[in-house]
């Protein structure tokens, strides 16, 4: 018990004292991941609002297909990409991998299905007279689809806010294709379980007080957005 407490109160004052190590991999965590979800969001948000609107054949079949993506492990993920990004892979030539670009690549892939399955979800619950009123009024399928995403805006961003608090809890594909690299790719969760494993409790500790933190914020934002829907 007098372990814990002693790494517990070293935690914290890493914590307080602004520590540029910690909060430099704090940084690096949170900009990959809301890049990740700003690249997921402009693909899933109109994928996902056109497959809530339209009925084609193959829809259930796609349904089925984001809900199996959305519990693909990430070492799958982290896996192809491994083999597609590494020197002998087909796409070794652009030098991705043990890079950010490769941690955002992952991230993006994996929070893609979340962020539009919800989006469907979304907009399949919204007002059903939305949509009659929008085209009895001449509107457009690019305004029909602006229209939608916009009286869906809270569950939609609830999405985005989902889909990045999945990415910035992500571990396995980041270690496999960022390496853990110190100052350049080391994020939030490949930072605990290095620093635990090193024996390092103390900073491990500290990070995930930090990361339960986020986890909080972004649990009480989605709370709020709940209680603003009309």
């Amino acid at each position: 018990m007098s372990y814990f407490a002693d790494s517990l109160s070293t935690a914290v004052a890493l914590i307080t004292s602004f520590d540029k190590d910690i909060y430099h991999i704090v940084i690096t965590s949170l900009s990959i991941s809301i890049v990740a979800a700003i690249i997921a969001a402009t693909g899933a948000i109109p994928a996902g609002t056109l497959m809530g609107l339209h009925e084609f054949r193959g829809k259930h079949l796609l349904q089925h297909l984001l809900n199996t993506l959305m519990a693909l492990p990430t070492v799958v993920i982290g896996l192809l990409l491994y083999g597609l990004f590494s020197r002998l892979g087909p796409l070794g030539y652009l030098q991705l991998l043990y890079t950010p670009t490769a941690v955002i690549i992952a991230e993006a892939i994996l929070i893609f299905p979340i962020m539009m399955n919800l989006t469907v979800v979304a907009v399949t619950s919204s007002d059903t007279r939305l949509v009659p009123t929008l085209i009895s009024l001449g509107a457009k399928p690019g305004q029909l689809l602006f229209h939608v995403i916009k009286h869906c805006r809270f569950a939609i961003l609830a999405a985005v806010i989902t889909g990045f608090g999945r990415a910035i809890g992500e571990v396995g594909a980041a270690m496999m294709l960022g390496g853990n690299i110190e100052g350049y790719t080391r994020t939030m969760t490949t930072a605990i379980a290095l620093e635990t494993s090193k024996g390092e409790f103390e900073v491990g500790l500290a990070l995930g007080l930090l990361l339960l933190f986020i986890a909080f914020g972004i649990n009480f934002l989605l709370s709020w957005l709940q209680r603003a829907q009309p």
